[in-house]
């Protein structure tokens, strides 16, 4: 079925998080979910299971497990005992669940800013430091590693690095070598690894996504990885996230963690997301098309009509991070554009260091949305750059 991605839907008067937070006449492109309708065989799918009528507790099917099997096998030639799957509500519920499972306080989290503001909240919920060290950006736009800052950044008390790859929000796709070598430096010091790699399906052009615990079985014994269709797929507001946990004794400490606090999805989270791992594949490939092409004309637009604001392309998700430092905006860039363009973008200081004078724009829209929302940039840069834009 050939989708129609061009089609914009009114999404104000659906309860939409993104949408009706600002005023009517604002352009929202922060949020990170996508204007597209889900793939038709989840929408057909979870008729049937609203048709069935009723909603009692529900428990993973046991299809989902054996799906998402194969999924792992086949993109990413990981082996994976099914019961090292655990099915939580949430990626940011799994990292702060595994964050609690290892954890006492007084304890450290690694992390690499800037990066998903969610993250970074973690160790004010347990009592524990927040070890950040921030990303390298290149020249070119591009961001990097220092693992010299990065081992440095490890104290005796860091416990747990969440890891966040594809990184939200500089969209890179770290290589296998990267990942290796973080891996490589967090089992020395005894870190367990939380992947969240929420993002690993939407990849854009030559870039190939590494699950970190795949590399090697002594990596996947000291690693929690997350996953969920919820970005890929358009269904967050369903609820339904992956943990891949091999390690039985971790696994355990991971579901008592949990007890009493975080619970199963519920059943429609659990219907959509085995109609969207078995039968969305064919939407998803239009999608990446589309988010593509959506992209190069960001790159290009950004970088030839919006003087003194620069984005390196992403590799990975549908968001960019455009570096507004040279622009001449006059205080926030995030309030200048909610003010003067009447769009809205996320604010850059929200993912910590590395994010002052920065904001994230989430291109996943109809392409007459995104030029509609650059072209008010752009005059409001006009406003006070002069002429000369």
């Amino acid at each position: 079925m050939t989708c129609d991605l061009d089609h914009i839907i009114n999404r104000r008067e659906s309860d939409s998080v993104k949408w009706c937070i600002y005023d009517d006449d604002v352009l929202p492109l922060w949020v990170a979910d996508m204007d597209f309708p889900a793939p038709e065989p989840v929408i057909r799918a979870l008729h049937e299971r609203v048709d069935h009528g009723v909603f009692g507790y529900g428990k993973a099917p046991g299809e989902l497990r054996e799906v998402m099997v194969d999924r792992l096998a086949r993109l990413y030639d990981w082996t994976v005992d099914p019961e090292a799957i655990t099915f939580v509500p949430g990626v940011v519920p799994g990292f702060n669940v595994a964050t609690r499972a290892v954890t006492s306080p007084g304890d450290g989290v690694l992390a690499q800013t800037p990066v998903y503001f969610p993250i970074l909240h973690v160790p004010g919920y347990y009592g524990l430091t927040c070890d950040e060290m921030e990303l390298t950006r290149r020249p070119d736009g591009q961001y990097e590693i220092d693992f010299d800052r990065f081992e440095a950044t490890i104290t005796d008390r860091t416990r747990i690095f969440i890891l966040c790859n594809p990184h939200n929000p500089v969209g890179r796709a770290f290589r296998r070598d990267e990942l290796a070598r973080m891996a490589d430096i967090c089992l020395r010091h005894d870190v367990v690894i939380c992947s969240d790699e929420i993002h690993c399906d939407l990849l854009l052009p030559s870039t190939q996504h590494w699950p970190i615990a795949a590399l090697a079985s002594e990596i996947a014994e000291r690693t929690i990885t997350l996953m969920a269709p919820s970005k890929t797929y358009n269904i967050a507001g369903l609820d339904c996230a992956v943990a891949i946990i091999p390690n039985p004794e971790l696994r355990q400490q991971f579901q008592a963690a949990r007890h009493g606090m975080v619970g199963q999805p519920n059943v429609l989270g659990y219907t959509a997301a085995l109609a969207a791992y078995r039968d969305g594949q064919d939407w998803l490939d239009q999608v990446l098309q589309y988010l593509a092409a959506n992209c190069d004309w960001l790159v290009q637009y950004v970088n030839e009509q919006l003087p003194g604001i620069h984005m390196a392309r992403p590799e990975a998700t549908y968001l960019a991070w455009l570096d507004c430092r040279q622009a001449g905006i006059p205080g926030n860039p995030h309030e200048f554009f909610l003010e003067q363009a009447r769009v809205a973008l996320n604010d850059g200081p929200v993912f910590g260091r590395g994010g002052e004078g920065f904001v994230r724009l989430n291109f996943a829209c109809p392409r007459a949305t995104l030029v509609t929302a650059l072209e008010r940039m752009r005059e409001a840069l006009l406003s006070v750059q002069g002429p000369s834009l």
